[in-house]
């Protein structure tokens, strides 16, 4: 038989208590030598240049939203990012792409080497500073006005594509309708479906009509949402959309593993684009993404890269069926 274990006692807890409080003293002095709350405030900037903090103009946008009406105007062009061929030779179909992310992802895409073709529904300034952006890069450009809700225009829009590039190797879903309501017996069936359409039912009807045009290496990215991790109450019928393409993003790639086409998605908290200016009224325009733990909202630039990553084979060659959420960060208690 072994000595028997020394029993705890009330003299060593009183020790150990001791230790507990001199710690907490510890803490107590160290709390006053924080910095002012003012200073930890500030929004963060890691990025390779300024970006734009809260509180921005008072301003509202009609729908559809223009971005050549926005101040300050979102930064889509990364002068800072140098491409090196990550997608060299390849052809790409973007949808929402006249501003915002989908602008963005359309010029880091062209810098990486790839041709563009890009639909729009009737931002026609946009979409032509677009072009010209994708252009500057020395890449070809393929520029088409409609709606994506239509199955028949996405049926034409990618045969016009592959007629003018001859393959189509990344597709890149991103048109969104977005509505705040703040309550909920003021959403309209045909609310409703305007955000069902646009949102899940355009998704559909691209990866339908890309799929059978992909060859093995393949990819689609969709533009999904932190509202579709998270909800948000004011935008039932969007948050349930993103939902939606997250659920649609996992299930594509399981069905698609086979073909070698890889299925991800980007979710994205706020972004400075068009959609929100032409949501929410002037005031929460003002204060957009203050409340996010970097406090000020992305810019397109900002997002843009993660589309690279997911789209690139040298990147993500073993990523299918992801939700990448980039929102400014988790916060905390």
């Amino acid at each position: 038989m072994g000595m028997a274990k020394k029993s705890f006692n009330i003299y060593q807890g009183s020790r150990i208590a001791a230790r507990h409080r001199k710690l907490q003293k510890q803490v107590a002095r160290t709390a006053d030598k924080r910095a002012p709350a003012e200073e930890a405030a500030r929004p963060m900037q890691a990025g390779a240049r300024h970006y734009p903090e809260p509180p921005f103009p008072r301003q509202h946008l009609p729908k559809p939203g223009h971005e050549s009406w926005l101040r300050p105007a979102p930064m889509y062009d990364a002068p800072f990012y140098e491409g090196s061929g990550k997608l060299k030779d390849k052809m790409a179909i973007i949808t929402g792409a006249d501003s915002g992310i989908g602008r963005a992802v359309a010029v880091l895409f062209a810098r990486e080497g790839a041709d563009i073709a890009t639909f729009h529904l009737d931002e026609h300034d946009d979409a032509t500073l677009t072009k010209q952006a994708v252009e500057n890069e020395g890449r070809r450009y393929l520029l088409m006005a409609g709606d994506v809700t239509k199955p028949a225009f996405c049926a034409r829009a990618v045969k016009r594509a592959l007629a003018a590039f001859g393959k189509l190797d990344i597709l890149v879903n991103n048109a969104a309708f977005q509505l705040h309501v703040s309550r909920f017996e003021d959403l309209t069936e045909a609310h409703f479906d305007r955000t069902m359409k646009t949102n899940l039912y355009g998704y559909f009807h691209m990866s339908q009509e890309t799929v059978p045009h992909m060859k093995r290496g393949g990819a689609i990215v969709n533009t999904g949402s932190v509202t579709g991790i998270m909800g948000n109450k004011n935008l039932l019928d969007y948050s349930t959309t993103k939902g939606g393409i997250h659920a649609f993003t996992r299930s594509l790639s399981a069905h698609l593993i086979s073909r070698g086409i890889r299925v991800n998605a980007v979710a994205p908290g706020p972004v400075c684009t068009p959609l929100n200016p032409a949501d929410k009224q002037g005031n929460d325009v003002s204060k957009f993404g203050a409340k996010t733990p970097m406090k000020r909202p992305a810019q397109p630039e900002e997002m843009a890269p993660a589309y690279v990553f997911l789209a690139s084979p040298q990147c993500s060659s073993y990523i299918t069926g992801e939700i990448l959420p980039i929102i400014g960060g988790h916060g905390g208690g």
